[in-house]
């Protein structure tokens, strides 16, 4: 399969934000929920397929004009079957562009790593210098609840991020060969078969560092660990998890607390993150 889908919103006379373009081809979808009140609209992808698998292409080009304010979310966790001998991998690319004087959201929720599957996946993230943007992707190793951790497969997740055009952050993970006995390195997962990261950018990501410790720290303990720091007016927060549940809840509760923080908005993540 080779799913696309591409959604703007722009800035309205008057100050509201409306859609401003829309292409989507199978098995990608996007649905457009009713807001509460105080949120910015809301576009919500989802797979009509039930997941990805070796061989699959996804890509979700999302973006907000200048002046305007809008979330992207997933509407559930994101499987991923295991890939068939000779298959290729499942290749899933995102770009977020965030205008001038703009406020985006990049929520997905979870994506769930089959044993055996294989991902390339890629967040690129392209800033006006006044942009602001607050997003989140996460990868849960296997299904606990049936039993099983990812002992084949491969993964490797990328970030980039620019602003006005520079390059002020990459980062990436890869796991491949030997993955029960990299997570189980000290050095490697410790033991943890999910991680998350959370990122905050805009002017003011130093201003909420403090901010996003303290949202944090009552998440952390035997099933969560993770951290907080800031550099180049980026906050980075890192997180691993024991188990899908603990990685939700640390991510809920940062998330929502840095949107009402930084973006003035309800310390709620959209509908689909609960329901």
């Amino acid at each position: 399969m080779d799913g696309a889908a591409r959604i703007a919103f722009k800035a309205a006379p008057g100050g509201a934000t409306v859609l401003d373009d829309l292409y989507q081809r199978a098995p990608a979808r996007v649905l457009f929920p009713d807001v509460d009140a105080g949120e910015p609209p809301q576009a919500v992808l989802l797979t009509t397929s039930g997941g990805l698998t070796g061989g699959d292409r996804l890509s979700i080009d999302a973006a907000v004009g200048p002046g305007g304010a809008a979330i992207f979310a997933t509407q559930a966790a994101e499987k991923l079957y295991k890939a068939r001998d000779g298959e290729g991998d499942t290749h899933v690319s995102v770009t977020v562009t965030v205008g001038p004087g703009a406020w985006g959201e990049w929520l997905a929720q979870e994506t769930i790593l089959f044993d055996g599957a294989r991902l390339r996946r890629s967040l690129t993230a392209d800033l006006a210098p006044d942009a602001r943007l607050l997003a989140t992707e996460s990868v849960v190793l296997g299904r606990a609840m049936h039993g099983e951790s990812l002992r084949t497969g491969f993964l490797h997740d990328s970030w980039r991020v620019r602003r006005g055009g520079r390059l002020v952050w990459a980062d990436a993970l890869c796991l491949s060969g030997d993955i029960p006995g990299l997570l189980a390195q000290p050095f490697g997962f410790g033991g943890a078969i999910a991680c998350g990261t959370l990122l905050y950018a805009g002017p003011d990501a130093a201003a909420h560092l403090d901010r996003a410790r303290d949202l944090l720290a009552p998440c952390l303990g035997n099933d969560l660990r993770g951290g907080a720091t800031c550099l180049d007016g980026l906050l980075i927060i890192r997180l691993l998890a024991d188990s899908a549940i603990a990685l939700r809840r640390g991510t809920m509760a940062v998330a929502s607390g840095l949107r009402a923080a930084a973006g003035g908005l309800p310390a709620r993540l959209p509908r689909v993150w609960t329901c």
